[in-house]
């Protein structure tokens, strides 16, 4: 992980913890205040959030490292492992929230939330959709895995609230109207935000496992790379070319066929160019493994020269 990409990654989560502990507090206290089970189920999603950015801050430190005796290709992966921490606290803290919900839906509700509950949970939305819109683009950008799990995060806390809002603006409005029964709106904004928890908690961690764990890039994604390589000078041909994903970033192998008559000098040349080629041209390619073998020669050699190869050196088929 370069320097730059650390920096923005880790003010994104700082940003992230600060927001979330702002929002804590605000929701548990108005919640207790207020009466209202919803926003204090809310307060306890926004904790899980400080928590999983945590997890961001350690993934993205560790993940900063360089390749070592232990790690040759780095430790690219630490990322995915920080996501599926978040993940995890958040299918434990959707469990607990939706527990609580259900127990008070079947003690029964006696009065609904104060009105001003309804303000803390309109401050919750804004300020969670500008965490994730932030988050989420910067995420992309920089592709840190962690950091777009603890954008959808934030996300997730978004949708809970919305349901809070309408939870807690139902209870209110029972009260107005003089129908109790509209006062088990607010602990069913809670169950519901619950499920919301665990829903989004089950999906970062599937995807988060799936990067964690190597995974080969498909024919059609490698198209690109595959032809790239083809059009350097000297290439005769690609005998073939794995990608594989680690982490944020991607390792690509790849066997090519050289002009057997050149020297071992001119292969080595004609292989350091593809390699800055991939680097050059796709930057989440983060290293390059290549092979190079003779081709047959009796082959018709030709010359396939890429005009943005005017900067490499020119070797003779």
């Amino acid at each position: 992980m370069t320097e730059q990409r650390f920096e923005k990654a880790r003010f994104a989560a700082w940003l992230g913890i600060v927001g979330n502990v702002m929002l804590t507090v605000l929701k548990a206290v108005v919640g207790l205040l207020s009466g209202s089970k919803a926003l204090i189920a809310d307060a306890a999603s926004s904790a899980s959030d400080v928590a999983g950015s945590i997890a961001v801050l350690i993934g993205l430190k560790a993940a900063k490292k360089p390749a070592d005796a232990d790690h040759s290709y780095g430790h690219g992966k630490a990322e995915s492992i920080a996501a599926i921490v978040v993940s995890v606290l958040l299918l434990l803290v959707g469990l607990e929230i939706g527990l609580s919900a259900v127990k008070t839906i079947f003690r029964g509700v006696e009065a609904p939330p104060e009105w001003y509950a309804l303000i803390a949970v309109g401050v919750a939305i804004v300020v969670k959709e500008g965490l994730f819109q932030y988050s989420i683009r910067l995420g992309r950008r920089i592709s840190s895995q962690a950091l777009i799990a603890s954008a959808w995060d934030h996300r997730t806390d978004v949708l809970s609230s919305i349901a809070v809002l309408l939870g807690v603006g139902g209870a209110v409005l029972g009260d107005y109207l003089g129908q109790p029964w509209l006062y088990y709106a607010d602990p069913a904004a809670g169950l519901f935000v619950a499920l919301l928890v665990l829903r989004m908690g089950y999906r970062i961690v599937m995807e988060s496992v799936h990067v964690a764990i190597e995974h080969v890039l498909h024919k059609e994604e490698t198209e690109d790379m595959l032809d790239t390589a083809q059009r350097v000078k000297g290439v005769i041909a690609v005998n073939e070319l794995r990608a594989r994903e680690h982490g944020h970033y991607v390792i690509v192998d790849i066997k090519i066929s050289v002009n057997p008559r050149i020297t071992v000098f001119e292969g080595h040349e004609i292989g350091k160019c593809v390699k800055q080629q991939l680097l050059r041209r796709f930057g989440h390619v983060s290293d390059v493994m290549i092979h190079v073998n003779p081709y047959d020669p009796g082959y018709p050699y030709k010359n396939n020269v890429d005009s943005d190869q005017s900067e490499h050196p020119t070797l003779l088929h």
